[in-house]
């Protein structure tokens, strides 16, 4: 039991012992030491206590971080409108600001794996942004006055439909920032190789077998056609990211906010960000269940089949140089063996395929969270915004790779490709009307 509460404890130890000046914070469970130079309070200290699970790989996203930072920026100017003062207004969009631009970043240590609502971050969240606006306005850190993580900061709002948005902005912004851009290069320089090949002629395979002819650029239009459906699948999908939870506060009722509280903030959000942001038709709908969010996942999923596909038909028609099929040509970018001299391999598809593998695991994961929408308040959250945004990042960072160092560079090898098209038999396929 010693060990067991001594591993227990040992995230906030470890920030204890890093910073050992500390201060006390309060909240409904008492005292509790935090390091002084943290913003973070009292509820995220207790969290570092009782989930300090796969720290730190296991943090929660930063992009989700900043879209909080967003989220409570865009709650603010509404707020304000509805009654906050407006100088406490003011400080806590100024520390949203910096939320959002990641200077505060080291204030944001918890775990993804915590209550499935996502509470502990969302008052992690609260309460960095409470002090940051505390200190900008001259109070102490940690009084709460005067600006409140709760009664200020979370003004009209609840865990169960900040953290839902969050997700949906965090997404949107990934999607456009990384994965979208990256999945159009690869489409543009896939068409150049496409129409470079297209009066090379070659045979056709099917079930490994050989079949009738073929140009090489035909070939290729199959693998470009592929990630513009892909591409497209996202873009459909992003129409119901767009759909905010916020304003449905604990269970989708909206209880505790102003009329209209939602559809303003999905304007702020809107005018904030320059995304189309509106506001959920049905709460009910947007806390309980993240059918979007599966939705989105299983689009990642057809693109990782996709590139799957791709990245092993190349790989093989690369294979050899001189034992292979080697009808294509791949960029030779560093030595392949440790032991065999002169060995170069495909190591741009073999990252490819393991992406691809990666993201069809957490589909898997993120379909088993979705399923998990009991009653009013699915509560798997974090595990699915976790893996959604992992598979966005992994897929965004391979495609640049993979293009860059790969498809750009890719040749076919003319005297193989001829060749083959003079031994094949099937090329007699082409007489049958003649015949």
């Amino acid at each position: 039991m010693l060990i067991q509460s001594m591993e227990t404890h040992h995230l906030m130890d470890e920030a204890l012992v890093n910073n050992p000046d500390t201060r006390t914070e309060t909240d409904t469970f008492g005292p509790i030491k935090v390091p002084s130079n943290r913003y973070y309070g009292a509820q995220t200290a207790r969290s570092m206590l009782h989930f300090n699970i796969g720290i730190p790989t296991d943090r929660m996203p930063l992009p989700l971080i900043e879209a909080f930072g967003l989220l409570k920026k865009a709650c603010a100017i509404v707020n304000q409108q509805h009654g906050l003062d407006k100088k406490v207004a003011d400080g806590i969009i100024q520390a949203c600001e910096e939320v959002i631009q990641g200077k505060l970043n080291d204030n944001f240590p918890l775990s993804v794996w915590q209550t499935g609502s996502g509470t502990q971050t969302n008052m992690n969240v609260n309460e960095v942004i409470s002090n940051r606006a505390i200190e900008i306005l001259g109070g102490q850190m940690g009084s709460k006055m005067p600006v409140h993580p709760n009664d200020h900061v979370n003004m009209s709002q609840s865990s169960n439909d900040t953290f839902p948005t969050a997700m949906h902005v965090a997404a949107v912004l990934e999607l456009n920032r990384q994965l979208l851009p990256a999945l159009k290069h690869l489409h543009d320089e896939l068409k150049k190789k496409q129409e470079q090949f297209q009066l090379i002629y070659k045979i056709g395979r099917t079930h490994l077998q050989d079949a009738v002819p073929m140009t090489l650029g035909q070939e290729f239009s199959g693998y470009t056609h592929q990630i513009q459906m892909g591409i497209e699948r996202l873009k459909t999908c992003e129409k119901r990211l767009h759909e905010l939870a916020i304003g449905g506060t604990a269970v989708g009722t909206g209880i505790n906010t102003p009329k209209g509280f939602g559809k303003s903030v999905a304007e702020a959000l809107h005018d904030i960000t320059k995304l189309p942001f509106v506001d959920a038709p049905n709460k009910f709908e947007a806390l309980a269940t993240h059918d979007t969010m599966v939705e989105l996942s299983g689009s990642l999923n057809t693109l990782a089949v996709s590139l799957m596909k791709i990245g092993n038909d190349i790989r093989l028609l690369g294979s050899g140089p001189r034992c292979g099929i080697g009808e294509l040509i791949l960029p030779e970018n560093e030595p392949g063996s440790s032991i065999m001299p002169g060995k170069v391999n495909p190591t741009q598809c073999e990252a490819l395929t393991m992406v691809a593998a990666q993201v069809m695991g957490n589909h898997v994961a993120v379909t088993v969270g979705g399923s998990m929408g009991h009653f009013e308040l699915n509560v798997f959250k974090p595990l699915i915004i976790k893996n959604v945004l992992h598979s966005i990042r992994i897929l965004s960072d391979v495609c640049k790779s993979f293009t860059e160092h790969c498809v750009i560079g890719i040749e076919p090898n003319i005297p193989v490709l001829t060749k083959y098209m003079k031994e094949s038999l099937m090329l007699v396929t082409a007489l049958n009307p003649v015949i």
